[in-house]
């Protein structure tokens, strides 16, 4: 028996959350629907390796919204369930149960999974990867009885993991093939400051490091790389994402590295949209072939499929942005980069104490592309509304950190 839906969502984190949210609110009246083959209902993600990983936060509290939220949206939540297949030319789903859900409009937000190192043991417990709750409550779970761990892998969530695991007594030894920390994430200003304070809390990183073999035995794991083989009890892998693209894939949706998608997350069939963590999409700002991940590209992507199906006009395009919490320190980004023939690095004389605050500015011919600020939520705002309006900048001001970034904007 098939049963009778207008928009199906599959997938239930962040980008589903705001996409029933929008919808609704935008004034869509007809049957919603969200599968997720996660037993627990949207959650933020970021807090795992942060807070949660601490035990400062519950799971519950990691809830985007009750379960009240969904009866009062009238949005059916079919947890634990996953689709098997999607028939476009009947425009229905077939789930793992084996019932059918049939749609008028399909939206993917199937977001992404950590990465695997290939080559490492199998099901050995000690081998962690994070990137959903369950990972995280096992990862939890085993952390109060490890003295030291490995960490494969620089970027934001090894970072974060290092930073928690230090906080909770644990020896922690990081490794990373590239020559600095989070080289995908920052530039090396702002990655050496990172490094800093991650050496000064007794965090071993290992640049350059790339590992031949990792040999289980009841007493730990050894992971040999070129230099001395490293003892730990455990092993964190932190080495990005895959979107989860196969679904949409064996539907014939066009796909690259994840779902293609344009600025208002279409994909080249009219009836399916995809949001979050699973989309390549071609940016009002940025153009074609980007990739973020992040809750405020999940957020704008949802608002915009829910605006589109709502028949509602979509809001204009946003900055993107970025941000990651380790030990005290706060790191914001906003922009992209890519493209800059300047850098300017705006560091007061003086610093607070327990801080590190700077902010990296590039732009390009006078006018800003991107700004990573650490400890400087201030210049981190600033930056975001100046790549917003593409501002011209006086940069011999800008570098002055003696001087305000307001009023905007400086004349060139």
């Amino acid at each position: 028996m098939t049963a009778e839906r207008g928009i199906l969502v599959i997938g239930g984190g962040q980008a589903a959350c705001q996409f029933v949210a929008s919808v609704r609110q935008m004034g869509y009246d007809g049957t919603l629907t969200i599968v997720s083959d996660e037993l627990t209902p949207p959650y933020q993600r970021p807090p795992l390796s942060k807070g949660y990983l601490k035990g400062a936060s519950t799971a519950e509290s990691l809830h985007l919204r009750p379960a009240s939220f969904y009866e009062t949206l009238r949005c059916e939540l079919r947890l634990g369930e996953r689709v098997e297949w999607v028939n476009r030319s009947a425009r229905e789903v077939v789930l793992s149960s084996g019932a059918r859900i049939s749609y008028v409009s399909l939206v993917f937000a199937t977001g992404a999974r950590a990465r695997i190192f290939p080559g490492l043991p199998e099901r050995d417990p000690r081998i962690h990867y994070l990137r959903s709750l369950a990972q995280a409550q096992a990862l939890k779970t085993a952390l109060s009885g490890y003295r030291r761990i490995g960490i494969v892998g620089a970027g934001y969530v090894g970072m974060e993991v290092a930073a928690s695991a230090r906080q909770l007594g644990i020896d922690v030894t990081v490794l990373e093939a590239a020559p600095r920390v989070m080289q995908r994430s920052v530039g090396e200003a702002t990655s050496a400051a990172v490094h800093a304070f991650h050496i000064s809390n007794g965090v071993d990183i290992r640049l350059g490091s790339s590992i031949s073999a990792v040999e289980a035995a009841p007493g730990g794991l050894t992971i040999h790389t070129k230099a001395a083989p490293l003892a730990v009890d455990a092993l964190v892998v932190g080495i990005g994402a895959t979107p989860n693209i196969e679904l949409a894939a064996a539907a014939d949706i066009a796909c690259a590295s994840a779902i293609l998608v344009d600025a208002n997350a279409r994909t080249n069939d009219p009836h399916v949209f995809a949001i979050g963590d699973c989309t390549e999409q071609t940016h009002e700002i940025y153009g074609p072939g980007l990739r973020l991940e992040s809750v405020q590209n999940a957020v704008d992507q949802a608002k915009n499929a829910a605006a589109i199906l709502a028949g509602k006009k979509t809001p204009p395009a946003s900055v993107p942005w970025f941000w990651s919490d380790q030990y005290s320190h706060r790191i914001q980004v906003a922009g992209i980069a890519h493209g800059h023939d300047e850098i300017i690095v705006r560091k007061p004389a003086e610093q607070d104490s327990g801080k590190a605050t700077q902010s990296v500015w590039y732009l390009r011919q006078g006018r800003l592309l991107a700004v990573e600020a650490l400890d400087a939520a201030a210049d981190f705002m600033a930056g975001k509304g100046f790549i917003q309006t593409s501002t011209p900048l006086d940069t011999t001001r800008l570098a002055d950190a003696s001087l305000p970034l307001h009023p905007q904007p400086f004349p060139t």
